[in-house]
């Protein structure tokens, strides 16, 4: 017995080696995709994780003219930064701003790429289909810049062609501004981004519903289930899982604009010194206090309160999927 253990052992160290070699050979063999990999892994570390460090001028005294080695060096002030924003005059309304165009924007914006898929999935002439998917996200690739500068022309109060349409046909008798007044800016906020992302989305949850198994609604449309009746019982419970993953990835985002991710871009081109009670948010604030009042400790702090909402949002809703609905993401 102890013959065959010491045989089996002797047989297995020699293994090892050969294991090892053919490990070393795939590797060889696959070494441009490794090297794709490793270069995005790179990428990710010293854009992601490396300024991580950064974090600590939440908690101290820092000032850039100390550069970089005062993120270490600088005195502690424990939570005073913390404390100081939710102290400040317009700490209320900033944090209203924000969560009223972040829960717009899900509410609105989070059902459309689903409806637009099942649309595109029900369509039966191909090159309309195409078409249409083409037009619903090709406005992804247009930059926020170059969207608030059509917003612009389109929008002036003194040249905009949809107030000079409206004035033309009568409907009003002077232009609206939706550009200056606050009170446009929350819609106008979140019909741009559902007309831009809601299309690049759908591309998630066609994938979704084109790996459903069609035999089940050749069954359906034989037992005699209508078009919408499959769309409810078969395409819907479908795709439930994609659906659960997406809204998860979508409340951890919230606060920076959810699928849309454009709340920072919006307010800060959008918006000017007219309409500022309804698009200053958080992102902006800290983007001000920061570079412009050089205040980096204080913005790293309101930066901070922000990423710490959105980690508890993602855990949240995780649990809560997992414990109504049986899907998660982790």
């Amino acid at each position: 017995m102890e013959q065959l253990t010491k045989m089996e052992t002797a047989q297995q160290t020699r293994q090892l080696p050969a294991v090892k070699r053919s490990i070393w050979r795939e590797i060889v063999k696959q070494k441009y995709a490794h090297v794709f990999v490793l270069t995005g892994m790179l990428i990710v570390f010293v854009f992601n994780y490396l300024p991580m460090f950064g974090v600590l001028m939440a908690f101290k005294d820092y000032s850039i003219s100390s550069g970089i080695k005062g993120i270490f060096t600088s005195d502690w002030v424990g939570l005073k930064y913390f404390k100081e924003f939710v102290g400040a005059y317009n700490f209320k309304l900033i944090v209203t701003n924000t969560l009223a165009i972040s829960l717009l924007k899900l509410f609105f914006t989070f059902p459309m790429p689903i409806l637009l898929a099942i649309m595109f999935n029900e369509v039966r002439v191909h090159f309309f289909k195409r078409f249409a998917q083409t037009v619903s996200y090709f406005p992804h690739f247009i930059s926020w810049i170059v969207v608030s500068g059509l917003l612009v022309i389109f929008l002036s109060s003194n040249s905009g062609i949809v107030n000079d349409f409206l004035k033309g046909l009568g409907l009003i008798d002077k232009p609206l501004p939706f550009l200056s007044s606050p009170n446009y800016f929350w819609g106008l906020a979140v019909t741009t981004a559902m007309w831009k992302e809601a299309g690049w989305w759908a591309i998630i949850f066609l994938a979704a519903i084109s790996g459903l198994n069609p035999s089940l609604y050749d069954a359906a449309e034989m037992d005699g289930a209508g078009r919408l009746r499959r769309i409810w019982h078969i395409t819907l419970p479908g795709i439930r899982g994609t659906i659960v993953v997406v809204l998860i990835l979508a409340v951890g985002s919230l606060l920076g604009g959810g699928l849309v991710g454009s709340n920072f871009e919006q307010s800060y081109l959008l918006g000017n010194a007219m309409n500022n009670e309804r698009s200053e948010i958080l992102q902006t604030y800290a983007f001000k206090m920061g570079l412009a009042q050089g205040r980096y400790a204080y913005a790293t702090a309101i930066d901070l309160m922000q990423s710490i909402i959105a980690i508890i949002l993602v855990f949240g809703s995780n649990f809560l999927s997992k414990k109504i609905t049986k899907n998660s993401l982790f």
